[in-house]
């Protein structure tokens, strides 16, 4: 069996994931939900390491075998790049043997508009400073919708954009901005060094392709306070979550720092999800906190609890509750209501705006 026919499937399939076991088919995600590669036996676990070993080079099987686990990504369907696309893999060892999940990226970046997000994306994209956060669960197009916002810097202004990744996603076509995409373990050896060498490469837009422990997070608001435009990701469910969580990963003696920085530098939080569709399909629902003078004074007094309600009351300035997007698509007859429920945070809100 070949790794190349799984991915070829994947694509055809329009999965989002595929995801290689031993003891059982191949398996993919369509839509969110997980099916059963049925025309295909159970796999060996002979197979499944054949396949894998078959796309690391040697390097990378060394580190594989060494830490039972590995990141990387590449280009598939030919060219430099991949015309068909990229697959962000994570290969693991599971019950001793190896296994691995395929995450398919398009081959183009698409658009705000593309996406179905909402307008006030762009101006995200005209800043010249400040702290972009995208929120959400693993799988749920935060690393799409900041490819989304970055290639639209890419088009519009001569800038030096650099991404440091783990592993590189997607790769931007040419525009006025330059690109230099950083990949753990290729290019640096670790976050810590990739973001202390950052402002010493000359960027105008810095992408930190996660937040992992209070030295990153530090590190990119830093360099946010320093003039530069940063955006970077985090797994929370709401924007005041997301602020919640960054001051809380310090210790309580550098909290009020954190605060004040936070504070000063914050520009926005996007939280999103993706949506089953009624007609196939996913479709994005967003919560969208900006950062305006009334979320600076709340994060730097701590009273990070007034956060929603600031959200519900400054809609005119662009700002978007989770529950007015779900309203909104489900009025459209995009998702059903029970979807929106299950996905809502605060469902008697919900079902008044689409009374």
């Amino acid at each position: 069996m070949d790794i190349n026919e799984l991915l070829n499937l994947t694509i055809k399939n329009n999965a989002s994931d595929l995801h290689i076991l031993p003891g059982i088919p191949p398996v993919i995600r369509v839509d969110g939900s997980l099916r059963y590669l049925s025309n295909y036996a159970a796999l060996t676990h002979e197979i499944v390491e054949n396949m894998l070993f078959a796309l690391l080079t040697p390097q990378q099987k060394e580190l594989f075998v060494n830490n039972k686990e590995l990141d990387f990504s590449f280009g598939f369907g030919g060219g430099d790049y991949g015309n068909l696309g990229r697959f962000r893999v994570n290969i693991y060892y599971q019950r001793g043997f190896a296994s691995a999940a395929f995450r398919f990226l398009m081959p183009n970046v698409r658009t705000v508009e593309e996406l179905g997000l909402p307008k006030i994306l762009h101006s995200f994209a005209d800043l010249k400073q400040g702290f972009i956060l995208l929120t959400g669960p693993t799988g749920h197009g935060k690393s799409t919708t900041l490819a989304a916002i970055i290639n639209e810097i890419n088009i519009k202004r001569s800038a030096h954009i650099l991404t440091i990744e783990d592993p590189v996603e997607y790769v931007y076509p040419a525009g006025k901005s330059i690109i230099s995409q950083r990949e753990m373990d290729i290019d640096t050896h670790s976050w810590s060094l990739a973001l202390k060498s950052a402002l010493r490469e000359d960027p105008d837009v810095v992408l930190v392709g996660e937040m992992r422990d209070p030295e990153t997070i530090a590190a990119a608001i830093t360099i946010a306070e320093t003039g530069h435009l940063v955006f970077s990701t985090l797994h929370t469910n709401s924007a005041a979550q997301t602020v919640d969580r960054v001051i809380d990963a310090f210790p309580s003696t550098q909290q009020d720092q954190i605060k004040t920085q936070l504070a000063s530098t914050l520009k926005g939080i996007v939280s999103q999800r993706l949506l089953p569709q009624i007609n196939g399909g996913r479709i994005p629902a967003v919560e969208v906190l900006l950062g305006t003078s009334a979320i600076a004074s709340t994060i730097r007094e701590g009273k990070t609890h007034l956060i929603d309600s600031i959200i519900q009351t400054s809609q005119d300035a662009g700002m978007i509750t989770l529950e007015s997007s779900l309203a909104s698509l489900v009025l459209s007859g995009s998702i059903s209501l029970e979807t929106a429920k299950s996905y809502s945070l605060r469902p008697d809100d919900l079902l008044r705006l689409v009374g």
